[in-house]
Parts: structure tokens; C-alpha cells; sequence
């Protein structure tokens, strides 16, 4: 099988959430997403092309085996970035919602203006503008 049969779209995310309540307002507050299934182990919400899973840590286990889940705390592994039209609008926006930037608004040498946020796990979103 050649890559390109299978290497299209990301459609799912699934995140590994500590509290899975803190998680879920966090989401439905920051980017006003709408819940498109739950149950007492998950909620799934709608982000355009791609669905975020936000999947309570001690049902991961199972999921990923025989790899481990990663306890919160150490350090960001990745980060996830959005493209925008204004990031300082955005920023603005975000403020206004509760939410505490980790860096920026920043003008990059290569082009962008960025800013980083982190949800309640340690989940890192960038909101990249490109000059």
C-alpha cells in the first residue's frame, strides 16, 4: 500500500485528560466547539475537519497498550497549531475567555506571528498568523 492510500486528513485527535469535567468546559469555552458524542469516559467535539477526543487518562490504558500513558507535568510532547487571520484579535479573545497565553503575541523571523496556550492537561495550541 502506497502512502497516499492512506495518508489524507488527520480525523481524530484523541487527548488523555486528567479530569475529564475540566477538560470538556475548557473545550466548549475557548473554541465555543459543540460536544458531538459523550459518555462517561469521553467527550468528542467538532473542530471542522477533525474531531478532538478528549478521553478520561485512566481509560488509556486500554486504547494504547503496550505503550504507556505519559503522566501530566512533564513537559510539553507537541503542540497543535491553528491558523488565523489576526493572532493578536485572537489573543484578545482568548484573554477575554479566561485563558492564559504561554507566550506572544510573537513576530517569528520565519514569517509568523504566534502565540501559545496550554488547556488544563498541558495540551499546547499555537495560533499562528502568517505575515
Amino acid at each position: 500500500m502506497a502512502t497516499a492510500d492512506w495518508a489524507n486528513k488527520i480525523t481524530e485527535i484523541t487527548l488523555f485528560v486528567e479530569d475529564l469535567q475540566r477538560s470538556k468546559i475548557f473545550y466548549q469555552e475557548t473554541f465555543n466547539l459543540a460536544i458531538i458524542y459523550e459518555d462517561e469516559s469521553c467527550a468528542v467535539f467538532d473542530y471542522g475537519n477533525t474531531s478532538i477526543n478528549l478521553l478520561n487518562q485512566s481509560n488509556a490504558r486500554n486504547l494504547i497498550e503496550p505503550a504507556q500513558v505519559g503522566r501530566g507535568g512533564n513537559g510539553a510532547r507537541f503542540q497543535f497549531t491553528i491558523q488565523v487571520l489576526n493572532v493578536d484579535r485572537v489573543c484578545d479573545e482568548l484573554e477575554l475567555r479566561g485563558v492564559k497565553l504561554l507566550n506572544g503575541p510573537i513576530t517569528r523571523s520565519w514569517g509568523r506571528r504566534t502565540a501559545c496556550f496550554a488547556d488544563p492537561d498541558g495540551h499546547v495550541w499555537e495560533i499562528a498568523q502568517v505575515l
